[in-house]
């Protein structure tokens, strides 16, 4: 919404915290302020609270172009407005942004303490007052509603949905070496897991060295194995040809709408010439090892590949460069910390630019020699 129209406050309302600033300052809220929350019955909610429009401060551009970024992430939009004010050209202008990127939003009457009683009819329009707190805890339901509305109307497939049946059997591989974060499992294994037991499978979890003994003790062979990408080169001698074999970021780049453009992607490796420029993309912010997949792995992996060398760039975390012309190549990880919204429009930024998209699974799976194999049963 507009600089001052109740933003940080709806914020601080929403989550029960003190997240954002609040001032009656104009252009308080500079980088997008973020809140993670546990918004039931979705669940884990990120929640962004944006520099306002229509600053007119030496900054308000700036601060402008970074809640803009934030639309490209953004599932639902709460477009604030000031109650005293009304709707106004800024408004219409951002809600008409909402729907060119096919972004649902709730209209959000700010202030209502202070403004006259008006009847909101929309379907997805509320008034509340932070101060008061009118208003709130409906806003949350309203949310709620339009996300499971949502997800009905796309019929939107869980990770691992039709791999296995009920009963069926799905062993993990996740290695626990030195780049795994102590005491705790990586995104992409615990949402997995959290999938399958939702698809009432069972699942057995184990690291690369008890793989076969955990097939050995079954009595029959497992419905699929997903494994860790970098466990490939182990993992597919030891599973059956007649074993379903895949791994966590290539089911993560199904889920998230990339997989075709990534197969596609991936025949690129072998037409690279020397000196080419490749993108290897994250999704997260990490500490680099000296062992990093992004920085050390994937280039050794191509460049043994292609027996070529290149020059690489390297982005995370919600950085994406807006110049893709000049490589010949990008390579994203599985997107796991990313919305499908913001995957898309990555895709679909290198495809405008005819720059070939692919991702950490697929392509640790061609270097293996097992793409075709371990894409048979993704979506």
């Amino acid at each position: 919404g507009r600089v001052n129209s109740g933003k940080s406050s709806l914020m601080n309302a929403i989550t029960g915290q003190n997240s954002a600033i609040v001032s009656a300052n104009e252009g308080t809220t500079t980088d997008p302020v973020r809140k993670a929350i546990e918004l039931l019955p979705i669940g884990a909610v990120m929640l962004y609270d944006t520099a306002g429009f229509g600053d007119v401060t030496g900054m308000g551009s700036l601060r402008i172009k970074k809640t803009q970024e934030i639309l490209r992430k953004t599932d639902l939009a709460l477009l604030a407005v000031d109650s005293t004010l009304g709707m106004g050209e800024l408004e219409n202008t951002l809600t008409d942004a909402f729907n060119e990127r096919n972004i649902q939003f709730i209209t959000v009457f700010t202030k209502c303490d202070l403004a006259d009683d008006i009847n909101r009819s929309g379907k997805y329009e509320i008034s509340v007052s932070t101060k008061t707190g009118e208003g709130i805890d409906k806003l949350k339901e309203m949310i709620c509603s339009l996300y499971l509305e949502k997800k009905t109307e796309q019929n939107e497939k869980t990770l691992t949905q039709g791999l296995v049946k009920k009963c069926g059997i799905a062993v993990l591989v996740t290695p626990i070496d030195e780049s795994a974060p102590k005491g705790r499992l990586i995104l992409p294994q615990v949402q997995a897991i959290r999938s399958l037991l939702d698809g009432h499978a069972i699942t057995i979890t184990v690291q690369p060295s008890e793989l076969e003994a955990a097939l050995n003790m079954l009595n029959k062979a497992p419905d699929i194995v997903i494994t860790d990408s970098q466990a490939f080169s182990f993992v597919k001698d030891i599973v059956p040809e007649n074993v379903p074999l895949t791994s966590f970021s290539i089911l993560f780049a199904g889920y998230k709408g990339i997989l075709t453009q990534a197969l596609e992607g991936i025949k690129a490796m072998d037409k690279l010439q020397n000196g080419d420029r490749i993108l290897i993309s994250e999704g997260c912010t990490h500490h680099r090892q000296c062992g990093d997949i992004g920085k050390v792995k994937i280039p050794a992996w191509i460049e043994k590949h292609t027996k070529k060398k290149f020059l690489y760039e390297f982005s995370s975390g919600g950085e994406f460069p807006e110049d893709l012309s000049r490589y010949s190549l990008i390579v994203h990880c599985g997107g796991c910390m990313l919305s499908k919204s913001e995957m898309s429009f990555r895709r679909k930024k290198a495809a405008e630019c005819s720059v070939p998209f692919t991702n950490y699974g697929v392509l640790i799976a061609a270097v293996n020699g097992i793409l075709s194999r371990c894409t048979k049963l993704t979506y």
